[in-house]
């Protein structure tokens, strides 16, 4: 055996023991593995109305839950109810500004943004809002600033969140939905009626860019993993659209459930979650910045379309409730709903085994 030989031999021997170590590293993990997840809870809390978004306080451990003319708010740890924040008529979507120990709430019917103490949960203030419908809601805590998305008027309302103050009002060019931001002056939101996703300069306030998401029809939920600057749009037509943040180019166009609402990304797992109203939540792996794998699409239960993670306990909860049937098409109602059934309504928490 010659001098080269000998160098192979001892580079071939601690490759395989790199390889025994990793592989061991990766074995007594202690965290969740990307096949792992299931329903762990049903608690039913009931109550009368509809439901739209919900939001999590992980300080405080308590879900916030839109409903209709109020929210509830529920405590993930009793697993009761806590209190409820009243005034807020057609109330869609909660933001929670943890710096500054307030919420707001956007509401649709009186085209207001509710301020919260989220100690107390008093409402403090009332914003009237120069749009129609407001509907998703965020705040973006480097510029101290809420982001009403107003579903009617195809605009976005900009408001100081330190002094209260409407500050500008940016047209979209469609219905927004679900919106995120990078903390590096940017704000996304998913336009539904014309596909695009749109980029908010927060410096101007201005549209600094449309980037389209066809094949997608009717993008709702938003996430974003911020350290590989990917966006994650999901579509009514079982798509989840990719998108590359700083230049809008299309990385992959995934297959996920039916009737999505709701997208959040858990960065310590690279896992990307789509709640659908098709009773799945469709869990998917970044394998890498440009490779994602669809690893289960986990029975939940239907309209359970609206989602929150908590980040540090990797548990996801939706909302939905139980539904009679369709009642007959009608002048008045064309395109009736099903009825929701009495007290029915529920949260539902999917956990890591």
């Amino acid at each position: 055996m010659n001098a080269n030989d000998t160098l192979r031999g001892k580079f071939l021997v601690a490759s395989a023991a790199l390889l025994l170590l990793v592989q061991g590293c990766a074995a007594s993990g202690t965290g969740p593995t990307p096949s792992s997840y299931a329903v762990a809870e049903r608690v039913t809390i009931g109550g009368n109305g509809g439901w739209d978004f919900i939001a999590l306080d992980q300080f405080r451990q308590r879900l916030f839950i839109t409903r209709g003319d109020r929210v509830q708010v529920w405590d993930i740890q009793s697993k009761k109810l806590v209190g409820e924040i009243e005034g807020t008529a057609g109330v869609h979507g909660v933001a929670l500004a943890q710096d500054l120990k307030r919420g707001f709430t956007s509401n649709g019917r009186s085209n207001t943004v509710a301020v919260f103490d989220l100690e107390t949960l008093k409402v403090v203030d009332t914003i009237s809002i120069p749009g129609d419908n407001p509907d998703a809601i965020l705040y973006e805590p480097k510029f101290k600033r809420v982001y009403c998305f107003n579903g009617r008027s195809g605009n976005v309302t900009v408001i100081d969140a330190v002094n209260l103050k409407v500050l500008a009002n940016v047209a979209l060019g469609g219905k927004p939905e679900v919106a995120v931001s990078d903390g590096a002056g940017h704000v996304f939101v998913n336009v539904e009626d014309s596909a695009e996703l749109v980029v908010i300069d927060q410096a101007t306030n201005a549209v600094q860019a449309r980037w389209p998401l066809a094949p997608c029809t009717s993008p709702t939920g938003l996430a974003l993993d911020t350290l590989h600057r990917r966006l994650f749009s999901v579509c009514d037509n079982h798509k989840m659209v990719i998108l590359d943040a700083q230049s809008g180019r299309q990385v992959a166009i995934m297959t996920i459930g039916g009737a999505p609402d709701g997208a959040e990304y858990d960065p310590s797992l690279d896992m990307v979650f789509s709640s659908n109203g098709d009773g799945t939540l469709t869990f998917m792996h970044e394998d890498d910045p440009e490779h994602f794998t669809v690893v289960a699409n986990v029975p939940t239960q239907e309209k359970a379309r609206t989602l929150a993670l908590d980040s540090e306990s990797h548990r996801i909860y939706l909302v939905t409730a139980l539904f009679g049937p369709t009642p007959a098409p009608t002048a008045e109602q064309p395109k009736p709903r099903p009825p929701v059934l009495p007290d029915s309504f529920t949260v539902i928490v999917v956990a890591p085994k």
